[in-house]
């Protein structure tokens, strides 16, 4: 066991139990709030999903029937756990949910499930989850830049190191101190799992990642501050995270601008309800068609120029099944941008696996790895297409910061638009209960707590 604190991860601890509202730049905290209502809205979404009635299956099963913490997709209440397991799950379904580019982690999703189910029980105010937030955000980001690409090709990210986000957030939540944030660190990072295998036949293991990261970081918090212990270099030691999971670990990015680079407001939000690999090509493919005023009919084919994490993710996916295998087809999200201009919640209830000539446009299009888009990749994701048209045109087009990137950002009037139409989906929120969640979540600095997003189910 080390006596020495001066390994990285000790030093993003110390930051982190350091760390207070008042030293985080007034937009970063707005930034932080636009993130929640995005979060909320996208796990509101994930009503009535299958895979979300399973695990809420599970959870009445194994979990108690009442609780302090609320379980956003069916309004009922339970122990802090199951909600933030649930509400892990349901976040990220729908695809709709943020993105972190340099470290390929979905930060909302396990973050705000564990600290909001967390502070309910607790009592906590809303500035005080804005906090853990934002510090289960910066570690988080910072982490999975630690874990490098090479984790990437077999491990989701956001399950693997999405369980550490979720427990520092939750640790500083409670007020730990850096040996505490240590000691939970190495609790999740014993416990990390996601493996992209569920992409070849459809599973639902994606949402289990989320649901597990979010409780399971909960967990990790709970018992440090009850006294467990946990390995203290989980990340760096000769036995931790980097050594089983990565080839390229860096232990520099742990501590990179801790207090003067802010990663929580480099984080995406995602415009298109798919994979974020495939959102560059589909932002370059709207681009050449309104450009040269094309239609899908024109087109003979499409190469979607793309850095290898979306070959090693997408590239499994040849002939969508479900819905949500759809979502990860870099053919069908670009034959929907085609079709329909849009590739959204309801092009891909509506079209995705019934439109025939959304079938018809995904054997027209291929992906290629691409040297200046993949060196790059992941520090900025480049769209760029080549599309021959059928009177033996060649066009192309390039998107160097695709729509929902920090810089070409959703505005909150859009991030508005989102959340009401996330809520309307599957009816998981009327209008009324929507806006009355963006005006609280505009005023989270302010609120005494963070209970009662919606009226409780009857």
């Amino acid at each position: 066991m080390p006596n020495d604190t001066s390994y990285p991860t000790r030093q993003l601890c110390e930051f982190l139990a350091g760390l207070k509202l008042e030293d985080v730049p007034t937009p970063v905290v707005d930034r932080t709030k636009d993130l929640f209502l995005d979060w909320i809205a996208s796990a509101i979404a994930g009503k009535d999903a299958p895979a979300i009635r399973r695990i809420q299956e599970f959870a009445a099963a194994m979990g108690p029937q009442t609780g302090d913490a609320e379980i956003l997709v069916d309004r009922r209440r339970t122990s802090p756990y199951f909600a933030a397991l649930i509400n892990g799950a349901s976040s990220h379904v729908v695809e709709q949910d943020d993105v972190h580019n340099g470290s390929v982690l979905h930060p909302a999703a396990v973050v705000f499930p564990a600290v909001v189910a967390a502070a309910q029980a607790e009592g906590k105010t809303g500035a005080e989850v804005l906090l853990a937030s934002i510090a289960g955000y910066e570690a988080g980001i910072r982490i999975g830049e630690f874990m490098g690409r090479s984790h990437y090709r077999v491990f989701h990210t956001t399950g693997t190191v999405g369980t550490l986000a979720a427990a520092a957030a939750v640790a500083k939540l409670y007020g730990l101190d850096a040996e505490g944030i240590n000691q939970a660190l190495g609790s999740a990072g014993t416990q990390a799992a996601g493996l992209w295998e569920f992409l070849r036949d459809a599973a639902d293991s994606k949402q289990l990642h989320t649901a597990k990261a979010a409780a399971d970081g909960l967990q990790s918090a709970w018992l440090a501050r009850a006294g467990f212990t946990g390995a203290r270099q989980i990340l760096e030691g000769a036995q931790g995270m980097a050594a089983g999971m990565s080839s390229d670990a860096n232990p520099a990015a742990l501590t990179d601008g801790l207090g003067t680079r802010w990663a929580t407001a480099e984080t995406s939000f995602k415009f298109f309800a798919s994979c974020r690999h495939t959102h560059p090509a589909a932002d370059a493919l709207k681009a050449v068609m309104q450009r040269e005023g094309l239609a899908a009919e024109q087109i003979a084919s499409v190469t979607a120029h793309v850095h290898q994490g979306a070959i090693d993710v997408l590239g499994p996916v040849v002939n969508p099944v479900t819905i949500h295998q759809a979502k990860f087809s870099m053919g069908t999200v670009l034959g929907l941008v085609a079709v329909h201009t849009h590739a959204g919640l309801g092009e891909f209830e509506q079209h995705a696996l019934q439109d025939p000539r959304i079938a018809a446009f995904c054997n027209k299009v291929t992906m290629a790895l691409d040297d200046e888009i993949n060196a790059a990749y992941p520090r900025q994701w480049i769209g760029r297409v080549t599309v021959t048209t059928t009177d033996g045109r060649s066009l192309e087009a390039r998107v160097d910061v695709p729509k929902g990137d920090p810089g070409n950002t959703l505005s909150r009037p859009e991030l508005e638009a989102k959340a009401v139409q996330l809520g309307a989906f599957r009816h998981g929120a009327s209008e009324a209960e929507m806006r009355a969640i963006i005006a609280r979540v505009w005023r989270l600095d302010t609120e005494a707590n963070v209970n009662n997003w919606l009226p409780a189910s009857r």
